[in-house]
């Protein structure tokens, strides 16, 4: 599953939204279905969360490029993603505690 949590202007959870249900290794996200609630409820930001059935909470080479291209989104709706958490198990990483929050550079 792929979520979305849009936050106000304090980063406060707003809802969520499950932008995504994909198959047991790949799922497929646009970045409009992303921000697509984020912009009715008028988000600040926006935190995005998936899981990996398969325990490791590794990033996959996908999930570090559409992290890109969604930074690169927001930055352009002026809704920033404040971090992109990736569920395993009971194991979790976090992309804005790794420093790997960044755009695609495209």
């Amino acid at each position: 599953m792929f979520l979305a949590f849009p936050l106000d202007v304090k980063n406060r959870v707003l809802g969520y939204v499950e932008v995504a249900r994909g198959s047991v290794d790949s799922v497929g996200v646009d970045p409009r279905t992303v921000f697509r609630t984020a912009v009715l409820l008028g988000a600040s930001a926006v935190i995005v969360v998936h899981n990996h059935p398969s325990g490791d909470p590794t990033p996959s080479a996908e999930d570090i490029a559409l992290t890109g291209r969604l930074v690169d989104a927001g930055k352009i709706l002026g809704i920033p993603v404040l971090d992109h958490v990736i569920v395993a198990g009971e194991r979790t990483l976090s992309f804005a505690e790794k420093s790997m929050l960044r755009g695609s550079g495209r």
